[in-house]
């Protein structure tokens, strides 16, 4: 049996796992990122930990096909270069190559966002799908598309930002330069402004302890939802109806057939979903609605390492079936001189 390994890189930590061809986790192992040691010492730590889920699962390298990483920031994809992680600190690192040359084999790397959205396309929540658009919702809010087993790019590798789009009557200043972006409010900190806000402005809610002690997270908000709290419903009615009218534009745009809606965020289930539904009934044509399952994501934690290692292995079989190809064309070529 042959395996791939998936690693999720994140600013804090870094999760590696063992997964089959059959896009099963085996294993995985998990260990701070230390970015303050250096690229190169990141670089050693995650080819460490591959050597150390083979070890512990006793496992040839031989059986070792390939091994796929998530990386935060804008991603090379093509050449396996990280442009710029802001979070890790880099800024053009030659990822693929110099992990490749650490671990002995292919090393394949893409956005963080588009192999959590490729691991539930291929063995999570849209596995069945033939277009999906995946949305992950956390600390900020993203999105990809796979159609027929592959991502959707766009130009320049930017495809998906729709956490990016600028909504009529949102006002607060987004980390990218722009004002009221959707994700400042579909996002665990934008719940968590949005309470605070209402609550300073005199807003009676069940959060005020929470607030006052300085612990008012997005769970937080979830639990008084479910304890009838009107203004956790209201921030809940908001968040998924910005949600709703962002995916009109990529519903109309994509037409997938399957909506996975995942991270974190996604944990708010019916909450969240609810008024996304309403939205989308408001503003997408019916005719792209009939044919559209929308569903939780299934891989929350585990889908960027089971999405890098998919990814890895289907990068690996496009190049040994190019190079098959370019070796049968040559023998061809060289027969057709004898």
């Amino acid at each position: 049996m042959r395996y791939m390994v998936g690693i999720d890189l994140g600013g804090t930590n870094i999760v590696c796992g063992l997964v089959n061809e059959q896009y099963e986790l085996i294993d995985k192992v998990k260990k701070p990122t230390e970015t303050e040691l250096g690229e190169e010492h990141v670089l050693q730590k995650m080819a460490s930990m591959v050597d150390e889920l083979l070890a512990q699962n006793g496992i040839g390298r031989s059986s070792l096909i390939a091994v796929g990483a998530g990386c935060p920031g804008f991603i090379d994809p093509v050449r396996g270069v990280t442009i710029f992680a802001a979070n890790l600190k880099w800024t053009d690192v030659e990822v693929s190559q110099r992990l490749g040359e650490l671990v002995g084999v292919p090393v394949f790397i893409d956005n963080d966002v588009r192999m959590y959205v490729y691991g539930e396309a291929m063995s999570g929540a849209g596995r069945d799908g033939k277009v999906v658009l995946g949305v992950t919702i956390g600390t900020g809010m993203s999105a990809a598309t796979v159609a027929n087993g592959e991502l959707y790019y766009g130009n320049r590798f930017m495809a998906g930002e729709i956490g990016h789009v600028a909504m009529d009557g949102e006002t607060t200043p987004c980390g990218c330069g722009l004002t009221g972006c959707v994700e400042t409010v579909v996002s665990a900190t934008g719940l968590v402004r949005q309470a605070k806000e209402a609550l300073e402005a005199g807003c009676s809610s069940i959060l005020r302890e929470a607030y006052e002690a300085g612990s008012l997270t997005a769970a937080l908000v979830s639990d008084a939802y479910d304890q009838g709290d009107e203004l956790a419903k209201s921030i809940m009615q908001h968040t998924g109806t910005v949600l709703g009218k962002a995916l009109a534009y990529a519903i109309t745009a994509y037409s997938p057939d399957v909506l996975v809606i995942g991270g974190g965020g996604s944990l708010a289930g019916e909450r969240l979903f609810a008024p996304v539904r309403e939205a989308l009934k408001r503003h997408v044509y019916h005719g792209y609605l009939e044919q559209l399952e929308i569903r939780q994501g299934e891989l929350i934690d585990d889908g960027g390492v089971i999405g890098s290692a998919a990814f890895a292995r289907t990068r690996w079989s496009q190049l040994t079936s190019t190079s098959s190809q370019a070796t049968s064309t040559s023998e061809s070529v060289r027969d057709c001189h004898v």
